[in-house]
């Protein structure tokens, strides 16, 4: 779905009805999302902060880049990304998602809130949602890949599931060392523990990121996180 109007005139629209329906804002901010197609605001309000972010966000990214993109769950990260895919395809690049979590389906879907169909993309939209997805599953993929292509990679604490793929840190170096021959720009999507508190910070930090084995988030070049419609890029992990 599109939005028929910015996000601040529609918080305005439920603040009004909020008032006239005297119902609580959280409620009235539900309808309007429900009259904008999302069956919540959550979901409205994640994807105005990735249509807003990703127009600024893919010019910073260059060729050879491996970024991590993190977050909590339902704050927009995966929408975020997808919306970098679907600009670098209309730039003329080609973009690549593979998926430990998502199906083919639930891709298409996500494109369909954004208003996007998968079958436009056919010939430059590569999705692979198999179980083999590993460091080497993706290089093997990607071996023939134009520079530039985006890469999303979903989601990085699910790389070394299966025993027999190496480990975690070597996984990330390889993919670093590919990306940079490559000129390719590679995106890890990235939990944060759930203990990170939002009270405290208004944005998760590499000190967040869940990591249950072993990884130096010191081989990312970028780092991308987000909650609540915030956005903080950094250079390198601080």
């Amino acid at each position: 779905m599109k939005r028929t109007a910015p996000i601040f005139i529609l918080k305005q629209q439920a603040k009004v009805l909020s008032r006239s329906e005297k119902i609580p804002l959280h409620q009235a901010l539900d309808r309007i999302a429900n009259r904008q197609g999302f069956s919540a605001w959550s979901l409205l309000s994640a994807k105005a902060a990735a249509d807003e972010s990703s127009a600024s966000l893919l010019a910073e990214f260059r060729p050879g880049d491996l970024v991590l993109v993190a977050s909590r769950p339902g704050q927009g990260k995966t929408l975020l990304s997808l919306e970098l895919a679907v600009k670098t395809m209309r730039q003329g690049n080609q973009a690549a998602f593979f998926t430990l979590e998502f199906t083919a389906a639930d891709v298409a879907a996500c494109l369909k809130t954004m208003g996007e169909v998968l079958s436009n993309f056919s010939a430059s939209f590569l999705i692979d949602d198999g179980d083999q997805i590993c460091a080497d599953h993706i290089m093997a993929r990607l071996a023939s890949a134009p520079a530039k292509t985006l890469v999303i990679i979903d989601y990085l604490q699910l790389l070394d599931q299966k025993r027999q793929n190496a480990a975690l840190m070597d996984q990330v170096r390889r993919l670093k060392s590919f990306a940079r021959e490559r000129q390719l720009i590679i995106l890890c999507l990235s939990q944060i523990d759930r203990r990170y508190d939002p009270a405290k910070r208004p944005c998760p930090g590499v000190r967040d990121v869940r990591l249950p084995n072993p990884l130096d988030l010191g081989l990312f070049n970028r780092t991308c996180f987000l909650n609540k419609g915030t956005l903080q890029l950094a250079s390198a992990p601080a």
